[in-house]
């Protein structure tokens, strides 16, 4: 195996960004490639077998250039340079960053940040119905509800529909303080904070108002049609199958439907069916609805959470083995 050397420039202004705090993101693309990269006065040596050193340089290319276009680049966008690296699509990095769906009340640009993402994304614009499913972190709400967002600023629908289904409303509800609303909030945490964060509270409390948008429990869609609506369905793992056609059958005209879930991470009582489930098998043949399936590669929280979910997917993968034996 011949040993090469090749040199990047990096531009000064550039150098801490792609580098990483004391080189952490030259190290991790060392360890990773098995090269040695040594940065001395504005240029990068790579050493190293030849595939691996153009490998090191494509995943560092793409970093300069996200870096150029205003990106902060996290451990995050390494990790994921890398493993496309090892594909044949290495520099879809660069098309992920050019989606802009919208921005936080802050400015931070909502974008897919991973191919998986962007499918997803891509299904929600293209179909009427999208289901999104996959792991804690994978983005379904976050995205789900930027896109809602969106369509609601921009005039394509005329409120927005946030649901999840409570968990025993009765039971495990009941001893908590408070009146019903106060009880079912904090269960709604999660989609009150993506709502806070891409909206802001004063427009969101404004528009929540006026009922033009609605964070509620799933029993509150019975008996309602919902035309001209932006839905997303939360955790939709813990429906029963009895919920899901009935929020299923709700939907009007000019709405856009997105159901989210984890089939992971079911709460219900022990032996029940999920709605999910059985609607991925009951609808699996209709062509206008999209179903999205992201994996621990497409987690986009800590990059010890997306370790943290692989592990859990590789045991459950060795417990189903060992139990079919």
């Amino acid at each position: 195996m011949s040993i090469m050397e090749n040199m990047i420039d990096i531009p000064a202004e550039h150098e801490k960004n792609v580098c990483g705090q004391f080189d952490a993101y030259l190290k991790k693309i060392e360890r990773s490639l098995h090269v040695t990269m040594v940065s001395r006065d504005g240029a990068l040596k790579i050493i190293g077998p030849e595939e691996m050193v153009q490998r090191a340089k494509s995943v560092f290319n793409d970093l300069i250039e996200l870096s150029r276009r205003g990106n902060t680049i996290t451990e995050q966008n390494v990790d994921y340079a890398l493993s496309l690296s090892f594909t044949e699509k290495d520099h879809q990095i660069l098309e992920l960053d050019q989606d802009i769906i919208c921005r936080t009340i802050s400015g931070r640009p909502v974008k897919p940040k991973t191919i998986g993402q962007k499918q997803y994304v891509d299904a929600i614009r293209e179909k009427m119905i999208v289901f999104g499913i996959g792991p804690a972190g994978t983005g379904k709400t976050y995205l789900a509800m930027a896109m809602a967002i969106q369509a609601f600023k921009s005039g394509d629908v005329g409120r927005i529909i946030l649901t999840r289904p409570a968990i025993e409303a009765g039971e495990k509800l009941g001893f908590l303080p408070g009146d019903l609303q106060s009880k079912i909030d904090p269960y709604l945490r999660p989609l009150y904070d993506a709502l806070y964060q891409i909206m802001g509270a004063e427009s969101y409390l404004h528009n929540a108002e006026k009922g033009l948008i609605e964070v509620a429990p799933l029993a509150y869609m019975r008996g309602r049609t919902l035309d001209n609506a932006y839905i997303i369905l939360d955790e939709a793992q813990n429906t029963t199958p009895a919920q899901m056609k009935m929020f299923l059958t709700r939907i009007g005209f000019g709405s856009k439907v997105i159901i989210t879930g984890d089939q992971t991470q079911k709460d219900l009582p022990n032996g029940a069916a999920s709605g999910l489930d059985t609607a991925l098998k009951v609808l699996k043949k209709i062509g206008d609805i999209g179903f999205c399936y992201l994996t621990s590669s497409d987690v986009v929280r800590h990059p010890l959470v997306q370790k943290i979910v692989q592990a859990y997917e590789d045991y459950e993968t060795k417990s189903s083995r060992t139990h079919r034996h």
